[in-house]
């Protein structure tokens, strides 16, 4: 597809739904609506022939029962009220006007200047408000379809590495489990559905910012788990891999402790600590002790490190003539069995 045919088929979306957005406003479909050849509608309109329209806008029009009208090329004079309505909102809404940030202040604030200023006002060509001139050719306008029309536009689209597709600059996320996998986008004024196999995966609002991502938490959620889980058995591994009843107890832990895999964290740590040799060995006695916690583990390593101080010679510290010391004899006569006391 060439840069020129992708650039008609994105644009389609915004012709399309610009009709459907009047429609609604109006709570009604006109009898005919006249345009002014642009590709999205028109293919070709030799001077002087009857223009070619685009399959995709006469079905449009086929939905909401209209017969679309082209201009003729280069008559200006016939879209001329079209044209003065574009220079009026220019020099009266826009003109001066500090855009706020955002299509959602912009529609509020061009609403507001259209029921208190533009609509109330005195015509320059009818002499009448605008509002009491649509109110008598409301009653004329066919009614709405049920249904709105598809204004989607589809494009095949490939998910990167890093689960996005790509539109317009901006990077929109897919569940991970879809990464570098070809999709279906669908892709309206507003929102962009995206599908795998006919079924949808993902629903963004449409930005029309420059370079942005927008991920949805659900999205990446079913990776983090995966890397869970991946984590966990590398971990379980690395525990079963210390001694021949590591597996018999790390089952115990599962009946004893909510939450086993802690447990495990901890007893691998303490064989970064200890070393895998003695922490082998501290499993094995915990069983003659039922002990199945990883605290039990660390107790048992902590008692084996604990140093026993043995006992020592005893040395002297001050000089010999300071030790000497003269001591009176005992008087044993107490214990005389003579003595009648």
């Amino acid at each position: 597809m060439s840069y020129v045919e992708f650039s008609l088929k994105e644009a389609t979306e915004h012709f399309l739904q610009a009709h459907q957005n009047a429609f609604e406003f109006f709570d009604g479909v006109p009898a005919k609506v006249l345009i002014d050849n642009p590709k999205t509608a028109v293919l070709k309109h030799p001077s002087g022939e009857k223009p070619l329209f685009h399959p995709r806008y006469l079905d449009f029009a086929a939905h909401y029962g209209f017969e679309p009208r082209a201009c003729n090329v280069r008559k200006a004079n016939e879209k001329g009220r079209v044209e003065s309505g574009v220079g009026y909102v220019k020099k009266n809404f826009l003109h001066g006007l500090q855009l706020p940030p955002g299509l959602d202040a912009l529609n509020a604030g061009v609403r507001q200047w259209m029921d208190t200023i533009a609509n109330v006002r005195i015509h320059g060509e009818t002499r009448k408000k605008p509002l009491e001139v649509f109110a008598t050719e409301k009653p004329h306008l066919k009614p709405l379809p049920p249904l709105p029309a598809d204004t989607g536009v589809t494009y095949t689209v490939r998910a990167n590495s890093r689960f996005r597709i790509r539109l317009d600059t901006n990077r929109y996320s897919v569940p991970s489990r879809y990464a570098s996998q070809l999709l279906t986008l669908k892709a309206f004024a507003e929102r962009l559905c995206i599908y795998h196999d006919q079924q949808l995966i993902a629903t963004h609002t449409r930005s029309y910012d420059r370079h942005r991502d927008f991920e949805h938490p659900d999205h990446v959620k079913e990776l983090l788990q995966q890397r869970t889980k991946a984590r966990n058995a590398k971990l379980l591994s690395s525990f079963y891999a210390l001694c021949p009843r590591a597996e018999e107890y790390y089952r115990q832990l599962q009946e004893r402790r909510f939450n086993p895999r802690v447990h495990i964290a901890k007893i691998m740590a303490l064989s970064e600590v200890y070393g895998p040799d003695k922490v082998a060995r501290a499993i094995e006695d915990a069983f003659e002790f039922a002990a199945f916690s990883s605290d039990y583990i660390a107790n048992i390593l902590e008692q084996r490190e604990r140093l026993i101080i043995q006992p020592g010679p005893l040395h002297l510290t001050r000089h010999q003539d300071l030790l000497d010391v003269e001591l009176a004899p005992a008087d044993l006569s107490i214990y005389d069995p003579k003595d009648p006391t």
